[in-house]
């Protein structure tokens, strides 16, 4: 996953909307979203080379996500598939809290991730946050107040030209199940950003531009899925998966697969 922007409010009619693109190799076999058969309460779409995912909701409202941190030369081919690490979260019962807390005093056996996760069901619901990468403050979890929130391949809320975009345009959207076209809208952005705009995250300037848009194309990498799932403070939730397999079918907004669901949480998942 490399693009969420989210809008979370746990005492709000809407508690959470969160729209997230999944960027990766065309080449890297994956599954669309859907119940699970090894986990029957996850929904969400799934790795098929390292068995996890980058996003997914459980019906007892257990959520997580996941972004890389970009970080060419740290990256160690050895290390564990950061989408266990929602797997994880989702298929068991742990607090969010304690998770993140958990996972805090491990984080560096993983390459470089921003974690969110998540409970919510019922009238106390929490999101919380654990960087890989952050400075001081990392492996120090943080639970998020409400706010509008974005997140790609460096910590949260860093200001890259397409987090800025997105969360400026999520926060003129009203949550409404009318307001679906517009998420998506916000998600398909192609539109690359000013050099003068770039970080610099130890690729080249040519790699840097193409991964500027929210929506990325190019020949073996970009956009493999899009995703808009919104949760109710009355434990309704909808999502709406839109995912894609080549360059082809990116650059034309043309889905591979389309996947939606509606349900109503339940007070607790079985396991």
């Amino acid at each position: 996953m490399c693009l969420i922007a989210l809008s979370w409010d746990p005492a709000g009619p809407r508690r959470l909307l969160v729209l997230a693109n999944r960027d990766e190799f065309y080449a890297r076999p994956t599954r669309p979203a859907d119940w699970w058969d090894d986990h029957p309460d996850v929904w969400g779409g799934r790795d098929l080379s390292a068995g996890g995912t980058w996003l997914g909701i459980t019906r007892g409202g257990r959520f997580a996500a996941i972004t890389n941190y970009r970080e060419p030369g740290r990256h160690d081919p050895r290390a564990q598939s950061r989408g266990h690490l929602v797997l994880d979260f989702l298929a068991g019962d742990m607090p969010a809290a304690g998770y993140l807390q958990e996972l805090g005093a491990r984080a560096g056996r993983f390459n470089g991730f921003n974690l969110l996760v998540g409970e919510m069901a019922g009238p106390s619901a929490v999101l919380g946050y654990l960087s890989h990468r952050a400075g001081q403050a990392a492996h120090e979890p943080a639970m998020l107040p409400a706010g509008l929130y974005g997140l790609s391949n460096a910590v949260l809320d860093t200001p890259w030209p397409k987090v800025l975009r997105t969360i400026a345009g999520l926060s003129a959207i009203d949550g409404d199940a009318d307001a679906l076209s517009a998420c998506f809208e916000l998600l398909s952005d192609r539109r690359i950003a000013a050099d003068a705009e770039l970080p610099s995250t130890g690729v080249s300037l040519e790699r840097e531009r193409m991964l500027s848009a929210p929506f990325i194309v190019s020949p073996d990498y970009g956009t493999r899925a899009q995703t808009v799932l919104r949760i109710t403070r009355d434990g309704i939730v909808d999502a709406l998966e839109r995912s894609y397999d080549d360059a082809a079918q990116a650059g034309s907004l043309r889905p591979a697969a389309e996947r939606q669901v509606r349900f109503a949480l339940a007070n607790t998942a079985s396991r």
